[in-house]
């Protein structure tokens, strides 16, 4: 450490992250109850400080991989929060990030290991400090890009219906969506291919799978479904 911005008050710096996941059609985040005070036992997103060695997304990802055992995860930053009363322990400067994940793939010891809950977004209780307001702005940045990039993908297994795929986008959108215009918009998406696979377990009359080839998407990033 240099000797120099000596005058100057320092503050703490944290990440807190939003782990979105999708299971019996409904949206859900992982929160868990504080071991620490300020606020323990307050539900609360999970976070840390960051290191003198971290960037911030370096801090995002290792509390995230803390938290699945996930690596190489999509992460978006949602903001930086910095009221000067959000934490009553010190002053504490809190840049949030989230990520979406397939709720199968998830390590559900880990779950165990931190007191962690996934949650229904319809049915979020309080949170310590501020971090509704993460969660609130996470899921209106979520809505507003779900329709122009390929997010509904992360949060479903590498094969799916288009019924799971509606059902994700009427998730997060919290409305339904006319089945009909969907499946006409997305038969029209190179990307998303059709297999010869037939899934048998959640449809009774066994419906088409299909998959999201990354490949074309990413030779032609076009992706619009308002």
């Amino acid at each position: 450490m240099t000797g120099f911005y000596g005058e100057h008050s320092k503050v703490f710096v944290s990440v807190d992250c939003l782990i979105f996941g999708f299971e019996e059609n409904k949206l859900r985040i992982l929160i868990g109850k504080r071991q620490m005070d300020p606020g323990r036992g307050e539900w609360s997103l999970y976070g840390g400080f960051v290191g003198a060695e971290e960037s911030l997304e370096d801090a995002a990802n290792r509390v995230i991989y803390e938290l699945t055992g996930m690596r190489n995860l999509y992460i978006r930053q949602v903001g930086a929060f910095g009221a000067i009363d959000r934490d009553p322990g010190e002053r504490v400067i809190s840049v949030a990030y989230c990520t979406l994940i397939n709720v199968k793939d998830y390590d559900d010891s880990l779950r165990e290991q931190y007191g962690l809950q996934w949650v229904n977004l319809d049915e979020l209780p309080t949170l310590y400090s501020d971090h509704n307001i993460m969660v609130r702005n996470a899921l209106a940045q979520i809505r507003r890009r779900i329709n122009t990039e390929p997010l509904g993908f992360r949060l479903l297994p590498s094969l799916f219906t288009l019924t799971q795929l509606q059902h994700v986008y009427e998730a997060v959108q919290g409305s339904p969506i006319d089945k009909r215009n969907f499946r006409k918009r997305i038969k029209d998406i190179d990307f998303i291919e059709k297999t010869e696979l037939i899934d048998k377990v959640t449809s009774k009359r066994g419906a088409a799978l299909y998959r999201f080839n990354k490949r074309i998407y990413e030779d032609d990033p076009t992706f619009n479904l308002k």
